[in-house]
C-alpha cells in the first residue's frame, strides 16, 4: 500500500513549466488594461513610495532575507500552453473599472489549469484518483513548502535511472528542483509549445520512488508518468 500511494504522489508533484536559472520574469509586450498601470515595473526599488509623482509597487522575487525565492513565471499572452502553437492568448481583462464609473476595479481571468508554473493533482493522469476526487486540495502543503535542493542534469540527457544515480541526491532531501536543457533553451519564452522538452523517463521516476526520500520534484515539464 505504501509504495502504491507514494509513486503517484511523488510523480505528480511536478512543478511544470519552470525555468530554474532565470529568476527575472519577462514582462508582456502586449498592453492589457486589466493590469495596474505600473505592473511589471522592474526598478527593483521594492518601495511603494512615489517616484516623480508616480506610485511604484514592489516587485521582487526574494523574500525574508533569502529564505523564500519566488521562481514562478509571470503569465504572458505569448507564453506557451499545452498543445498550442499560438500561445496562451488573452487571459486577463477588466470588465469593471473605476475609471469607467464602477465602485471597484474587478478583473477576470481565464486559462487552462496547466499554464505556466503549477502543480499537478494526483487525478491529472490517473483516472481512478480523478474519480475519487484527488485534486490539488488533497496535496500536503508541507511537501509543497520548504527548503529545496537545486541540481544540474547533464544537458544531453532525459532524467533516467542512471542520471538519478549519478546525481547522488542524499537521503533526507524532500524537495528537488531539476535544472535541465529546458532552461538553457528558454522554452518558456517560446510562443509555441515545444514537445521536445527534457523530462523524467519511466525508469528514472521509478528509481526516485524506490531510492530517495523526495516528495516533490520541480522540472520545466514532466513527461507522463507510467509508474502506478
Amino acid at each position: 500500500m505504501g509504495n502504491r500511494m507514494k509513486a503517484p504522489l511523488i510523480l505528480l508533484l511536478c512543478l511544470e513549466m519552470m525555468a530554474f536559472v532565470v529568476l527575472s520574469l519577462a514582462s508582456s509586450s502586449v498592453p492589457n488594461n486589466a493590469y495596474p498601470s505600473a505592473f511589471g515595473d522592474d526598478s527593483g526599488s521594492g518601495s511603494c513610495a512615489p517616484r516623480e509623482g508616480v506610485l511604484v509597487p514592489p516587485r521582487r522575487e526574494v523574500y525574508d532575507e533569502g529564505r523564500i525565492f519566488d521562481i514562478s513565471h509571470k503569465y504572458r499572452e505569448d507564453m506557451p500552453t499545452w498543445g498550442s502553437s499560438e500561445g496562451l492568448g488573452r487571459f486577463l481583462w477588466l470588465p469593471a473599472s473605476m475609471k469607467n464609473g464602477s465602485l471597484a476595479n474587478n478583473s477576470e481571468m481565464k486559462m487552462p489549469t496547466h499554464t505556466g508554473t503549477h502543480v499537478d493533482a494526483p487525478g491529472h493522469v490517473f483516472d481512478h484518483y480523478f474519480d475519487a476526487g484527488f485534486d490539488v486540495d488533497s496535496l500536503d502543503l508541507a511537501d509543497l513548502n520548504g527548503p529545496a535542493l537545486l541540481v544540474d542534469v547533464p544537458r544531453d540527457k532525459n532524467i533516467t535511472a542512471d542520471v538519478m544515480k549519478d546525481l547522488n541526491i542524499p537521503r533526507g532531501v524532500r524537495r528537488v528542483l531539476f535544472r535541465t536543457l529546458n532552461t538553457d533553451r528558454r522554452l518558456m519564452w517560446k510562443k509555441e509549445f515545444d514537445t521536445s522538452y527534457v523530462g523524467f523517463m519511466k525508469d528514472g521516476a521509478k528509481w526516485l520512488v524506490e531510492n530517495t526520500d523526495i516528495r516533490l520534484v520541480g522540472n520545466h515539464s514532466c513527461r507522463r508518468p507510467e509508474v502506478g
